[in-house]
């Protein structure tokens, strides 16, 4: 039998979004009898333990080696962190160990994120220790991004896509088309159960119980598309008078004379629809929001992927978005969802009333939509493709 390939994923950051979902989902799923899996993730700086290491540490069989990274490194001179990274005495004892580990674990490819931290910490070390070093995008790529990001991005020996929108955005930007892997992201649909009852939910938020309900669950921050969705929603309103519309979600920008949810609140009172919507910032039982709910909607623009939607998708859920970004690649128009042009809102509006005043349609997408998730947009699926990937980046050197 071949010796298994050693793969070190870092994980620099104390949160734990979607781009750690996403890797860690990749992790859990990695064939063991092919993959050796070490996680090098941060320790929080020792105050307490952060909530990727917590997460992390529910993985079996992996290789959790908590790390004290250097600080953020931010819109730092690209050149003095090369210079730092070639003599390494530079960062903590921890990076000079760090690298050692790579090379004394046989390690062969290092995985980050596109963050600048991960992306200059990953190819970096694989420099050093004579591994493959692979930086995995999960944002459109643009020249708004750091020095430190895009020379990580641009060194790496792959990068990662997850959707073939962003692969787009990379050749745009000059990465040569062989040295990208575009693998569509997936999610565990053992974790999204279809058959929960959003009843009570439905109870405790105070929605009636012959409300018809829409959701929308993510960040709070104009591309996301909040504005655009409270003024269709106030044309859905005056058509269809018992219906709600539930958004969830943290704060995720701050605008002139307070934070993004109040101007939303004072956008929702400026149209007449205060009292059909509902704030709930950030909740920890999406599912729970999902089945309470007849359908899903986020107008986000240019969007990479779209997690959110699969995982509506996984609860039987039609979905309402935007034909853009990567949108397109996830929901597919007229099977597990209805797709408008940006801006439009009023097509937004319409497709949303479409759907909500035709229950049969909302079932039928539904269980296309789950059927897909199952088919297309498994965690299974998304770490074979990597697995694959991994050894078609191994087979160039």
């Amino acid at each position: 039998m071949s010796e298994k390939i050693g793969v070190l994923f870092i994980f620099a950051q104390d949160g734990f979004g979607a781009d750690a979902a996403v890797h860690s989902d990749i992790i859990r799923n990695l064939d063991r009898d092919r993959f050796d899996v070490h996680v090098a993730c941060t320790d929080g700086g020792g105050e307490r333990e952060p909530d990727s290491l917590v997460k992390l540490r529910t993985i079996p069989e992996i290789k959790l080696r908590p790390t004290r990274f250097a600080p953020t490194l931010g819109q730092r001179d690209v050149r003095s962190v090369v210079q730092a990274l070639r003599s390494a005495g530079a960062f903590s004892a921890d990076f000079v160990a760090l690298r050692q580990y790579v090379a004394r674990e046989r390690i062969r490819i290092v995985h980050s994120t596109e963050r600048p931290r991960d992306a200059t910490y990953g190819v970096g070390l694989a420099k050093l220790a004579g591994a493959r070093s692979v930086v995995h995008v999960h944002v459109k790529w643009s020249d708004e991004y750091s020095a430190l990001a895009k020379w990580g991005v641009r060194r790496a020996d792959a990068v990662f896509s997850i959707s073939r929108y962003v692969t787009r955005t990379l050749l745009d930007m000059g990465k040569p088309e062989a040295a990208i892997h575009t693998i569509l992201n997936g999610i565990d649909p053992s974790k999204w159960d279809p058959s929960v009852d959003g009843a009570q939910l439905r109870r405790e938020l105070g929605v009636p119980h012959d409300a018809l309900v829409l959701a929308s669950v993510s960040r709070l921050f104009s591309w996301k598309g909040q504005r655009e969705l409270l003024r269709a929603f106030a044309l859905v309103r005056s058509e269809l008078p018992i219906v709600r519309l539930l958004i969830v979600g943290a704060d995720a920008q701050e605008v002139e004379g307070g934070s993004f949810t109040t101007e939303l609140k004072a956008l929702a009172r400026s149209l007449g629809i205060e009292q059909d919507v509902i704030f709930t910032g950030p909740r920890s039982d999406v599912p729970r929001v999902m089945a309470a709910c007849d359908l899903f909607t986020m107008p986000s623009f240019e969007e990479p992927f779209g997690l959110v939607f699969l995982e509506a998708m996984a609860m039987k859920k039609p979905i309402v978005a935007l034909d853009n970004g990567g949108t397109p690649e996830v929901v597919e128009h007229g099977l597990s969802g209805l797709l408008s042009a940006p801006q439009d809102i009023r097509g937004l509006a319409s497709n949303i009333v479409s759907l909500l005043r035709d229950p049969e349609m909302r079932a039928k997408m539904g269980e296309y939509g789950r059927a897909q998730v199952l088919a297309r947009f498994s965690a299974r699926r998304m770490a074979a493709d990597a697995a694959t990937a991994y050894e078609s980046v191994l087979a160039q050197r």
